[in-house]
């Protein structure tokens, strides 16, 4: 096999022919590539939302107390203090669950504990360590409370008719217990992708096993398994094979029958027993459609789409490129897909550049960095060696005509 030099495709253009191709496959088939499903709430977490969430009703759906404390009319209270309290008269008691039968007037006064409705014409709530009883029937009240004091009226939480959760919002826990308190049980969510993994290589091993010189263990598989549990989708499976052209071939065959997406971790580049683009090429109805990125670290990555809709990607073997292209191609895709804004994680830190770095010329620059005191400090080591993905907090990301960054500059730091 003759070596030969990749040619490049920019991330955008790549991530496009990648969008392209996928949508493509499934419209040829008649079918949407936007598959949803209908999930128990329990069932929700980090699940994407496949349809824009609107409360039916207000929460509250009455007025509450925030304290243990008696309801009444704060205009009753102006100028109450420790010296010279207001005598109020106790009409009622109020009792969790159930919704007062009687009113507040002006002078009066009713028991609420925390949570409680508050009677018609209570507007503020004096806690009981603010008060102090008289007899059977009158209350002290020594502090002066302003409108709506210690407690919260219907519709302060949601209103009736407005959008709580957008379509594409990923499913966070305090977004199930909103969705609880408007009693939607049932949510429409979009199916996240299953997908598999194929780690290649003859010095490969598994990591139970003690590899002999010139061997190392199989470090991809795991780090991709985080990737694509900590993104929301599903493990299809994953395989260990040899630098072979008829186990690899027969491994993403068997691999694409059970997956949204197949991996396969190194035999991306040109070398004599890099076979992956072979094979897509073999098992692809439209073959390879990008191979090589202008991009550090992930050139030698490799693009292709069977006719089902099934998406390969051949990614590099070292690790810190493999996963971080992982993130950026198939988390990009799958934000493309959902319209989301939250596909890829939480938004970027701000911070300064601890020291001047350089950019790689003719290619968008991905750098590792830490955090320490608001300055990102770059993580130097080289693609292959996972450790430095391990100590990153984020990363920098230099254009392809940038030449670097100087000390001091304002970054956005997107973390891992």
């Amino acid at each position: 096999m003759d070596i030969k030099l990749l040619e490049v495709d920019t991330l955008e253009s790549a991530l496009e022919k990648l969008h392209k191709n996928y949508l493509a496959a499934h419209e040829g088939k008649g079918l949407s590539s936007q598959r949803v499903e209908k999930l128990p709430l329990s069932e929700c977490y980090n699940k994407v939302l496949a349809e824009d969430i609107m409360s039916p009703e207000n929460i509250p759906a009455f007025n509450r107390s925030t304290v243990d404390g008696y309801a009444l009319c704060a205009k009753d209270t102006q100028g109450a203090s420790e010296s010279l309290p207001v005598f109020l008269d106790i009409v009622g008691e109020v009792k969790m669950g159930e919704v007062p039968d009687f009113t507040i007037n002006p002078g009066q006064c009713a028991y609420v504990p925390t949570g409680g409705a508050l009677p018609d014409g209570a507007d503020g709530v004096a806690m009981v360590e603010h008060c102090q009883l008289f007899g059977p029937a009158q209350v002290a009240v020594y502090s002066s409370l302003s409108f709506g004091h210690n407690m919260v009226f219907q519709g302060d939480d949601v209103s009736r008719g407005q959008t709580i959760l957008k379509k594409g919002s990923i499913i966070e826990p305090a977004d199930m217990g909103l969705l609880a308190s408007i009693g939607k049980t049932e949510i429409l969510t979009y199916k996240p992708w299953k997908i598999s993994i194929i780690s290649t290589g003859d010095e490969i091993v598994n990591p139970s096993c003690t590899p002999n010189p010139g061997q190392m263990r199989d470090v991809n598989t795991y780090g991709l398994i985080g990737e694509i549990k900590r993104l929301g989708f599903d493990v299809a499976g994953c395989r260990l094979v040899r630098d072979d052209y008829k186990m690899l071939k027969d491994a993403a065959i068997e691999a694409a029958k059970v997956s949204d997406v197949v991996l396969i971790s190194g035999g991306s580049s040109k070398g004599k027993k890099d076979v992956t683009e072979e094979v897509l090429d073999d098992i692809t109805s439209g073959g390879v459609f990008v191979h090589g990125l202008a991009v550090k670290p992930g050139k030698p990555t490799i693009l292709a789409t069977d006719e089902q809709g099934i998406i390969f990607i051949g990614l590099p073997g070292h690790p810190v490129a493999a996963l971080l292209i992982f993130r950026l191609l198939i988390g990009g895709l799958w934000e493309m897909e959902i319209g989301g804004s939250k596909g890829l994680g939480a938004m970027p830190h701000k911070a300064k550049m601890a020291v001047n770095i350089a950019a790689s010329p003719g290619r968008k620059t991905f750098q590792l960095v830490t955090l320490e005191k608001g300055l990102a400090v770059p993580v130097l080591g080289k693609s292959g060696l996972i450790a430095t993905m391990s100590k990153a907090h984020g990363y920098i990301v230099m254009d392809v005509n940038q030449e670097g960054i100087n000390r001091g500059e304002e970054v956005e730091v997107w973390p891992l």
